[in-house]
């Protein structure tokens, strides 16, 4: 299903004249240098195709991209590429050779005899040109050539060379392409039913590497793959196991390099370990920029202003002729309403959507997740996440949608100074599993509500960008208890799953979660700002987890506190008011891990309302006594 639905879209980005993507048997490949021949294979020049990109504020040279004949999988075995490959095999020069001698003489050989063995076949004078050269040079005597020597420290470096006669790429002959589109169908590989196009066709032995996932080995990693005896089965061996035709395996293999490259206008989106990619059915872009931008509502802007110039080029021509989805995008990004009807404004909500989700894993790829439904369907559930995450703000420029990124950030100790590797490290398995919950409306994991309520007892609010319940744990907290039991007919925490304060709710845990933001501010009423450590830093992980062996504690430094408060005749009629919700033995010996989440959300709530905004903007004032 994975493969088909990646050919299908590789189909769709051939005819898509925006997108430069490789022809079947061919690959796009960075290429370092061209090396320039004259009809007789003289080397005339050696000419760098390096290509200058914007790289944070600074200019960055990188070599560029082209397409060429399909390159092999190479590990340590000696394989060579038709007419484009490194230093190495092309001239028979590395920086090697003192390891191994005849390391860079094995590679040119191999090259030479594959590279002849094709060109002869072709009546060009390109491919004389190539095969002369072949021929004559002479690996041991390459790099007192002058013309190589000026760039023998560039050619050492392992980029790819191609070759050009009188300054054309032998690569556009006509007659070259044709020999070797023939020596591809001539190869001895096993006809068999390809299991994405249904055709007998040569079955690939080996699939294409994928590059772009962070973390995969950086020659790039395979998504199919069969090396090991354990993977045979009756007698079958590598590609045999699972038959995919050398035009299929090129062309998922293609258009999968092309969703993980920066050539993409939208960008993958990176939970933990795992690389969210994501395409529509059709050529039609909207769909994928919509989509990326309810899953990066907060940090849409700062990616695009990182793109290269001609990947914003194409994102503005696409938001010019499709306006309003645009507009809706940005009021995503701005934390605005959203009208679900206006998404699906002048779209086919019935259109097949494709979300996959990719990890490192040795030399293979990981499939954490794919997901295939119709677009409207993954727009509800993305919309329904954001629903249930909302709360009361803190601060009113906190935003409205918070992304998964921000979410899963929330679990990392603010001690790392590299919150990134942290997350992408630490929480590997929850980004993929939190993403796939998102998407298709299941419960949360456990493991990431663990995670925050982990946190909330580490933290402090001492600690230097250290916040212990933020808008942003309070949030999760509510919606993952609304998902949890949102499948099993009735939430018993209902009614504390709610945008603010709920002061009819008699849940002993949601009154004990605001009794302890009362006795917090009557501290703070009677001793100052300036605390030390406030009770929530030395009791709120006892008090979340244990109240019996707490409370007793608190209750009687609270007659201290609101004796000595200016109005703390206030905050002991609060006090009363709470400890008369709570039954005969008001305090638990101990809270399971949802109670522990409606006490936090006690506590948020009511440390919300104390600060609440009268309908005039203004703060809401203490009453007298």
């Amino acid at each position: 299903m994975i493969l088909q639905a990646l050919y299908n879209y590789y189909q769709i980005l051939r005819e898509d004249h925006e997108v430069e993507i490789a022809e079947p048997d061919y690959s796009n490949a960075p290429v370092s240098y061209a090396l320039n021949l004259s009809e007789q294979g003289e080397l005339l020049d050696i000419i760098p195709l390096s290509v200058p990109v914007q790289q944070g504020k600074k200019t960055v040279d990188r070599p560029k991209r082209m397409n060429v004949p399909e390159q092999v999988k190479r590990s340590v075995n000696v394989a060579a590429n038709f007419l484009c490959d490194n230093a190495a095999y092309v001239l028979g020069l590395t920086g090697k050779e003192a390891k191994d001698p005849a390391y860079a003489q094995k590679r040119f050989e191999v090259f030479r005899e594959l590279n002849i063995e094709i060109l002869k076949k072709a009546n060009s004078p390109s491919a004389r040109a190539v095969i002369a050269f072949l021929k004559q040079h002479n690996p041991q005597t390459a790099s007192q050539n002058p013309v190589i020597e000026r760039h023998l420290k560039g050619l050492l470096e392992g980029g790819n060379l191609i070759f050009q006669v009188r300054g054309k790429n032998v690569l556009d002959d006509p007659e070259i392409r044709r020999v070797w589109e023939e020596s591809r169908t001539g190869q001895q590989a096993t006809k068999m039913q390809c299991l994405v196009t249904g055709q007998k066709e040569p079955v690939a032995r080996l699939h294409p590497d994928i590059k772009g996932v962070p973390g995969a080995q950086t020659k790039g990693a395979s998504l199919v793959s069969f090396n090991l005896d354990a993977f045979t089965s009756y007698g079958k061996e590598q590609g045999a196991n699972s038959p995919i035709s050398q035009r299929a395996a090129s062309g998922y293999g293609v258009a999968l390099n092309y969703l993980l490259s920066r050539q993409n206008p939208n960008r993958p989106t990176f939970l933990g370990d795992t690389t969210v990619i994501y395409w529509a059915d059709t050529a039609d872009k909207r769909y994928a920029s919509v989509f990326y931008a309810f899953l990066n509502p907060e940090f849409q802007q700062e990616q695009e202003e990182s793109e290269p110039e001609e990947n914003k080029g194409k994102r503005k021509r696409a938001k010019e002729a499709e306006k309003e989805m645009g507009q809706v995008a940005e009021s995503v990004r701005q934390g605005k309403a959203i009208d679900l009807a206006a998404l699906r404004k002048g779209l086919d909500e019935s259109t097949r959507f494709y979300v996959l989700g990719l990890a490192p894993n040795a030399s293979r790829l990981a499939v954490r997740f794919f997901l295939t439904e119709p677009f409207g369907v993954f727009a509800e559930r993305i919309m329904q996440h954001y629903d249930d995450l909302q709360i009361e703000k803190e601060f009113a420029n906190q935003p409205t949608y918070i992304s998964p990124y921000r979410i899963l950030a929330e679990c990392v100790s603010p001690k790392v100074t590299r919150r990134d590797d942290e997350v992408k490290q630490s929480w590997s398995l929850l980004g993929g599993a939190f993403m796939r919950a998102i998407l298709t409306g299941a419960p949360y994991p456990e493991g990431l509500y663990a995670a925050i309520l982990n946190r909330i007892r580490h933290d402090s609010d001492e600690e230097k960008r250290s916040v212990k319940i933020n808008y942003i744990r309070a949030a999760y907290i509510k919606a993952h208890l609304i998902r949890k039991f949102r499948r099993q007919g009735q939430n018993p925490y209902q009614e504390a799953l709610q945008m603010s304060l709920n002061e009819s709710y008699t849940h002993p845990a949601y009154v004990l979660g605001r009794l302890f933001a009362v006795l917090e501010k009557a501290q703070r009423e009677a001793i100052g700002q300036n605390i030390n450590a406030t009770i929530k830093d030395r009791y709120f992980t006892s008090a979340c987890a244990s109240p019996a062996s707490v409370f007793p504690t608190l209750l009687r430094l609270s007659h201290h506190w609101t004796t000595k408060a200016e109005y703390g005749g206030v905050s002991d009629r609060k006090i009363q008011d709470l400890l008369g919700m709570l039954p005969a033995q008001p305090f638990p010996s101990r809270l399971s891990l949802d109670e522990q989440g409606v006490f936090v959300l006690g506590y948020y709530h009511q440390r919300a309302a104390f600060y609440a905004k009268k309908d005039n903007g203004e703060e809401e004032s203490q009453p007298e006594e």
